[in-house]
């Protein structure tokens, strides 16, 4: 027993941190939303910097004691940090010398564990990391003479057993620490003779061959402290994390001796749950400290007045559907007992600002609908997506309403019917032939379609309209189904069903003609890595959570680097690209403005399947793609639209990330036009009522509004200034 304890290996599970947020001059961060991200990572508001965590805020400054921090490149000791606003967001950084920082990360926040199937979960402290209060207080409540029994308290054994002699029953256990360590470590928890006689034989042979010091840092790091779903919280790091949110090294008077309370019941003392009885423990941990003299009585009465501080929300439950995603990467190149054993530190692309605004996006939304409509299936479900195009990062994902709930995952499970979200990969495939542009007039008109099993497919607009004759640009922009089907079948469903394998659908759709109406089935995961391919492009990054994978000794094990692999060319995919900007000014994803920003430009498509099943949204910015879907897990019908269900959630969504603008630049190849929406005749601007600006290839040939038209020279000057803008972009960009 003794040679197993010498050299014990507790298990130590993978610890997932979020991607840390980036100070420079110039970020569109103000100081609130600082303090906010400040308090998110636990830092105290003080009067004085007397340790790190802790920050002050006087007008437009704030000083920042930063805590040391790991980083997956890199460390940093803890130094202090002056913040000032500005108008546009951080005006300065500097140093405690004075000197300006170019750029600053916060510690990187850390959003959970893996841990094995036996749940024990731990943050294993070293005696320096440990605050001199906590031993003090533990001698104190649970085991006075600690440093002189020799591993049992016979007087303590005598004391319970007298108790549990007249109760009948065993109400004491009079176990010293080093007993408890047993308990926990080799031993069960039930309660007979021998398990006692064996713990005391046990803690004994412990004392005999270890030091004091030695056997109060093993108990530190192992006693049993709380639950969390199926995760067990072990050590007092763990602890403090799980109910504070930083350190033990932070932890004031109030706090440690809220801990120690725990350890008599974790569970009758869940401060969580039962706060009351906690806050008596806890001042009676005070009172003891006070009278062993540990503290002084002013100190312990002080503390007393203080609340128990504890979060809201236990660190590591924050997000479960994105850990989901984290897991399912690592195990690709990982074992399980690698991730939950080893001591991993995990780098992720999560942003916790991004991740906020989905869940509440989302919740706010789904509650609103449910009041709205009163389903009889009741509440509805729904999922985000969010990601960074240009590096394939996933920053964001909600599985569900239950933001906190580690079930069925919707974002990575749900494969549901994409409907109209294929619309522009039927486009795209069109424009790729060269036969098609935004200008280009499809007919919008009646549809049979003879199947090999003798049944006719007659699809219908969602209006049960039918509009003739329209160009491109609308017909995609008000989603007409009759029309893209037509403009599907004459391109070939085969060549539809490879465009969407080349932006990432994991199986091939079966190439009928259904697919051309959305008959695929598909996650929000699948569907953000579909878009993902448009919003950067041409360029098709594979998704990712992961940046990096650190040792717990800190060597790099592997990283994960940008992958980009051509799917489509740049040329077609924006002539797309500004035809999606056009159904949010034009077509389904028109409503959203009521909700975005002013002048944010951005390009998306909604989805509905058939009978109302789901609702989807889809579309990007500059800088950010969100996927958004809404729907009941039964497969029922809403009654909801992509517009009406999932549009106002991503909507909301992309309203608070603070996203950019879609400003991608033009290739040369190609040439902005004007052209009437309902009709697709090219116009002077000012000319007609309803006129939209679209890209097509350079040279085409497009028919003139009639008495709207250019005259033959402005024909020729306009063909002049195409030129120049193609042979300046490059200068200009």
């Amino acid at each position: 027993m003794t040679k197993q304890f010498e050299g014990r290996r507790w298990t130590l599970p993978a610890q997932v941190y979020a991607a840390p947020l980036e100070l420079y001059t110039g970020v569109a961060l103000t100081l609130p939303q600082l303090e906010q991200e400040l308090q998110r990572l636990h830092y105290r508001r003080a009067y004085s910097l007397e340790r790190p965590g802790t920050y002050r805020r006087q007008g437009e400054h704030i000083d920042v004691a930063l805590r040391p921090a790991r980083f997956a490149d890199e460390t940093r000791n803890a130094q202090l940090l002056s913040i000032t606003g500005g108008a546009q967001g951080i005006a300065s950084l500097r140093d405690s010398a004075g000197q300006d920082v170019p750029v600053l990360r916060l510690e990187p926040l850390l959003i959970g564990s893996i841990f094995p199937i036996h749940g024990e979960d731990r943050i294993i402290v070293t005696p320096t990391e440990v605050p001199l209060l906590l031993p003090a207080a533990l001698k104190a409540v649970e085991d006075r003479k600690f440093d002189s029994h020799h591993g049992v308290d016979p007087i303590a054994v005598l004391r319970a057993a007298w108790v549990n002699l007249r109760a009948g029953q065993i109400e004491q256990g009079g176990s010293t620490l080093t007993q408890q360590l047993v308990r926990s470590y080799f031993l069960n928890s039930r309660q007979r003779l021998s398990r006692k006689l064996r713990e005391a034989i046990m803690a004994m042979a412990l004392d005999a061959h270890f030091t004091k010091a030695d056997l109060m840092n093993a108990y530190i790091n192992e006693i049993f402290l709380g639950q969390d779903g199926d995760r067990a919280i072990h050590g007092f790091g763990l602890a403090s994390q799980f109910y504070f949110g930083k350190p033990l090294s932070e932890l004031d008077l109030s706090e440690v001796a809220l801990l120690v309370a725990i350890v008599r019941g974790p569970s009758y003392y869940d401060p969580r749950r039962h706060p009351e009885r906690v806050l008596l423990r806890r001042n009676l941990v005070l009172k003891v400290m006070a009278d062993q003299q540990i503290v002084k009585p002013q100190e312990a009465s002080a503390a007393a007045q203080r609340p128990l501080g504890v979060t809201s929300r236990p660190a590591g439950a924050y997000y479960p559907a994105y850990l989901d995603f984290v897991r399912r990467t690592l195990r690709r190149d990982y074992h399980d007992q690698d991730l939950s054993g080893a001591g991993l530190r995990i780098y992720t692309s999560l942003e916790p600002r991004a991740q906020d605004q989905a869940e509440h996006a989302l919740e706010r939304e789904l509650a609103r609908l449910d009041k709205l409509h009163e389903h009889a299936q009741g509440p509805l479900e729904g999922a985000v997506v969010v990601t960074s195009p240009q590096s394939g990062d996933v920053i964001a994902i909600v599985g569900g309403r239950n933001v906190g709930y580690d079930g069925f995952d919707r974002a990575l499970d749900a494969r549901r019917s994409m409907g109209s979200l294929v619309k522009p990969f039927i486009y795209l495939t069109a424009l790729e032939t060269g036969r098609y542009n935004a200008a280009t007039v499809v007919q919008d008109a009646p549809v049979d379609v003879k199947l090999v099993n003798g049944t006719h497919w007659r699809p219908e607009n969602f209006t049960h309209q039918v509009y003739g004759p329209v160009p491109v640009v609308r017909a995609l922009a008000e989603s007409l189904n009759l029309a893209t089907v037509a403009v599907g079948l004459d391109v070939g469903v085969a060549k539809v069903a490879q465009t969407l394998q080349r932006f990432g659908l994991e199986q091939a759709p079966p190439a009928v003609p259904a697919i051309l109406l959305g008959a695929v089935n598909v996650t929000p995961l699948g569907v953000a890595q579909l878009f993902n391919g448009l919003a950067n492009g041409g360029f098709r990054n594979p998704l990712r959570a992961v940046r990096a994978v650190i040792s717990a000794e800190g060597k790099p094990l592997r990283a994960f680097p940008l992958e980009v692999d051509p799917v489509a060319s740049p040329e077609v995919v924006y002539q797309l690209n500004r035809l999606l900007v056009q159904v949010m000014e034009h077509g389904t994803g028109r409503p959203a403005r009521a909700l975005l920003p002013s002048g944010l430009v951005v390009a998306g498509k909604s989805g509905t399947s058939s009978d109302y099943r789901d609702s989807w949204f889809a579309g990007f910015s500059g800088s950010h793609l969100s996927v958004v879907w809404v729907g009941y897990d039964d497969n029922a019908p809403t009654g909801l639209t992509g517009s009406a269900g999932a549009l106002p959630v991503w909507a909301r969504v992309m309203a608070g990330l603070g996203t950019n603008s879609w400003n991608a630049p033009m290739p040369e190849p190609l040439a902005e036009v004007h052209i009437e929406y309902p009709t697709g005749l090219r116009v002077v601007p000012g000319c007609a009522r309803d006129i939209v600006a679209v890209a097509v290839p350079g040279g085409a040939a497009l028919p003139t509004k009639p008495g709207c038209g250019f005259p033959e020279s402005l024909q020729s000057l306009d063909t002049l200034l195409e030129r120049a803008q193609q042979l300046l972009r490059p200068l200009v960009h």
